[in-house]
Formats: structure tokens, sequence, C-alpha cells
């Protein structure tokens, strides 16, 4: 696969980045679940609905599986949570465009309005912070990022297809 990151010789900016990111992903978890709590709903049910209102506001709306990928639940069990959401009035799953088959997952206006409000609530200091970032040093920023996500792409999609390298299964 190429370079194995547990033997390379990481520079100290690079370890620091790491622990960064470690650290943010840390933080946007504990924000999560300040919003389920927000929302009244289990962890995995507001993980799940933010996922799908951020994918609505983005215009690309996730199906089913593509939500149960991104959450990392069977198809099963994401479809016992859409059938909580849907029927505690978050979420509505429509078959929309040329394709009646896909379905789409859409959060209904209430519960756009109920994020939207501990958006505004719980990230006013990251609002601030963007804000108060120099758009170079943004645009650094998000080609890194974009970059790190191609790559934990790349993993995830090698990994899902059950690859395991030298690895031998237990």
């Amino acid at each position: 696969m190429g370079t194995d990151p547990l033997t390379v010789d990481w520079t100290e900016a690079q370890v620091a980045v790491m622990h960064r990111l470690r650290d943010w992903a840390v933080g946007f978890t504990e924000l999560n679940q300040h919003l389920s709590t927000w929302m009244r709903l289990p962890t995995s049910d507001a993980n799940a609905l933010g996922n799908i209102i951020w994918a609505d506001e983005a215009g690309t709306p996730l199906s089913p599986a593509e939500l149960s990928r991104q959450i990392g639940m069977t198809s099963g069990a994401t479809t016992v949570l859409l059938n909580r959401l849907e029927a505690a009035g978050h979420i509505v799953r429509s078959r929309e465009g040329s394709d009646r088959r896909r379905v789409t997952l859409r959060p209904v206006r209430e519960a756009r309005e109920q994020a939207r409000a501990f958006l505004a609530f719980a990230g006013a200091e990251i609002a601030a912070s963007l804000g108060d970032t120099p758009d170079p040093e943004l645009t650094t920023v998000i080609a890194f990022l974009e970059r790190m996500t191609a790559a934990a792409r790349q993993a995830n999609t090698r990994l899902a297809r059950g690859e395991r390298g030298d690895q031998k299964t237990v």
C-alpha cells in the first residue's frame, strides 16, 4: 500500500496535526451528543438526523444506504432508526427524480429549525473562530482537509471491499 504509518519517522508538526484532527473529531462527537439532548433523541438518531439535515442543506440529500454507510449501521438497523425518526415527525422519505426507486431522506421544517437553533447557540464559538480566520488560511485548510478526506475515503473503500493486507482474519 505504500507508506506504513507505524514505521514512518513523522515530524513533530505531522504528529501535532493528527492530534488536532483527533481533538476536533472528539469535540464534534461531543457536540453531537449535546444535539441529541437538545432534540431529546437517542445519540444515534440525532447523529443520523444531523447527517440528513447537513446533506439536504448541501443540496445532496441522502439515500438510506448512504446514511447507513455514514453512520456505520447495517441497513436493517438504519431502517429501524429511520422509522423512529419518521414516526417522531423529524424526516420524510420520498421518491424524487427520474428514478422513482431511489428513496431520498429529507428533514421536516421543524427538525431543521430545531437543529438551526442548536447551531446558533452551540456553534457561536466555532462561527467566531471561522470569522476570525483569514481567507488565505482557510483556503490552505480546505485543501489539506480535502486531501485527508480523499485519503480516508480511499482507505474506507479498500476496507469495505474486505481487504486486510497481510493480516489474517481471526
